[in-house]
């Protein structure tokens, strides 16, 4: 399995208080339970079955018992549910021990019975436990006091789901630089020792002449998967000017880029795509860049390496069901002045091309020689999210915005356009704050993620629309 695709581990730690009505609480615990498995059939879940014969924590001295239990699963997050009032020193000491990701939230309270007396207080409870968290260090996500049922608490569970993939795979990635940056990118810049102080991330390098060289071997083996690769390329691509020859460098290279990757156990790729590598092998890298990241693999181009955390960040909020795709932004759409051309000499997943477009392979129009290997074709048409992460002063900031793909004017390579509320606000943004024309993109609307993700990394949300006011009436809204 990639190591991307491999599922969360939610810590699931239900709390409830002696004072209040312990078999409500355990009601309110199973139903809270079964829904989550029932909903996120692919998400392991550690309980706390091994602890008492209600599993939930009611005794601050059962926290280092849980914390341990929690560790050894590997547990990326925690779910806090209030089945009752809560133990509030119990939890708080939990998460600070844990050191993960932390959702709060209690099933809303009916009203008193007919005596006048409330069963649980679930509301109150958290009221308790938020302030207890903030006293203890512990920054946590919360949804709204609400019904198993409602849309705030199934939008608020998801998105915090997705926000920790992103955390649980962001922190501690490594990320492959494939050469240095091209001479001319003074743009990609990036400071390696301040991703790894701040982020954990590493970079891990290898030389083009390594790749190139495997390349040759991968070849001259002539291996049935390397055969295989060429066959795909005939089934899913328009390749009929190329000769075998041409199809195996390209090939070979993506099987070269693969084995670095499981090799290092890396999360994404930056490659040095021009010109060396045309001088090496006489190809454009863009197909095999788009087959990796169509498998969950996400390449940058121009090693890019903030892009190709960019993109990984993006598609890890989308629990990798679906590739991202990285664009330049390049001009604005000729009649619409709320667009915007998001294109590339070919690096687009085939997955996301429109329906029954042909994807041809063709030859790069401007490098040198013209070699072959660019894809060419238009995305499908829906809703985007576009992401990139900056840096400049030491400081990371994350820019993010939400639009929609929509068809426009003909471009050679691989393209869309993505309208939106207020183009000028964006174009703004990215002059002045430290981002560059490199974007990752993907088909759905992932912003209010991660206003979730920046919540918990020393990264500043930047978003231009929706505005950060608009992702918070987003997530309180219990209408739809």
């Amino acid at each position: 399995m990639n190591k991307n695709q491999q599922p969360l581990t939610l810590g699931y730690l239900p709390t409830r208080r002696e004072f209040f009505s312990r078999e409500d609480a355990s009601k309110f615990n199973k139903l809270t339970l079964e829904q989550l498995k029932r909903d996120y059939p692919n998400l392991n879940i550690v309980d706390l079955e091994f602890l008492n014969d209600e599993a939930m924590i009611y005794d601050a001295a059962d926290s280092d018992r849980v914390i341990d239990h929690f560790k050894n699963k590997g547990v990326d997050a925690l779910f806090i549910p209030h089945c009752n009032f809560g133990t509030e020193d119990a939890v708080a000491r939990v998460a600070r021990g844990l050191g993960k990701p932390v959702l709060l939230w209690g099933p809303r309270d009916a009203g008193p019975d007919a005596k006048g007396m409330r069963l649980r207080d679930s509301q109150c409870g958290l009221f308790a436990t938020s302030n207890v968290m903030q006293r203890f260090g512990v920054t946590y996500s919360y949804i709204l006091n609400s019904h198993l049922d409602d849309p705030v608490y199934k939008r608020g569970l998801d998105a915090f789901l997705r926000a920790a993939n992103v955390i649980r795979l962001v922190k501690n990635a490594r990320i492959g630089q494939i050469s240095t940056r091209p001479a001319a990118f003074y743009s990609v810049i990036t400071n390696e020792g301040l991703l790894l102080e701040k982020l954990g991330i590493e970079i891990i390098p290898i030389t083009l002449s390594e790749i190139t060289q495997r390349v040759r071997e991968i070849i001259k083996e002539g291996s049935d998967e390397l055969k295989s690769a060429i066959e795909t390329f005939r089934q899913r691509y328009d390749v009929r000017k190329y000769s075998d020859d041409v199809l195996a460098k390209i090939a070979g290279l993506k099987l070269a880029l693969k084995e670095f990757a499981e090799k290092k156990q890396l999360n994404a790729m930056a490659v040095q795509c021009w010109s060396a590598i045309q001088a090496e092998l006489g190809i454009s890298t863009c197909l095999a860049h788009a087959e990796l990241t169509d498998e969950g693999l996400p390449v940058a181009c121009e090693t890019d390496l903030m892009g190709a955390i960019s993109s990984l960040m993006l598609q890890a909020a989308m629990f990798f069901e679906q590739p991202t795709f990285f664009s330049d932004l390049t001009n604005r759409h000729p009649d619409n002045d709320n667009a915007e051309l998001l294109w590339h000499c070919g690096v687009f997943p085939a997955s996301l091309a429109k329906e029954n477009t042909v994807r041809s392979i063709e030859n790069h129009p401007i490098l040198p020689g013209n070699p072959p290997g660019i894809c060419n074709w238009q995305l499908k048409e829906g809703p985007l999210t576009v992401l990139r992460l900056g840096e400049t002063g030491g400081n990371f900031s994350l820019f993010c915005g939400e639009g929609e793909s929509i068809s426009g004017p003909y471009n050679l390579g691989t393209y869309t356009y993505i309208e939106v509320d207020d183009w000028p606000l964006w174009e703004e943004k990215i002059i002045f704050g430290p981002y560059i024309h490199h974007v990752a993109c993907a088909f759905g609307n992932y912003a209010h993620v991660f206003q979730e993700v920046c919540r918990y990394l020393d990264i500043t949300f930047d978003p231009a629309t929706p505005t950060e006011e608009e992702l918070r009436k987003r997530r309180l809204d219990n209408k739809k």
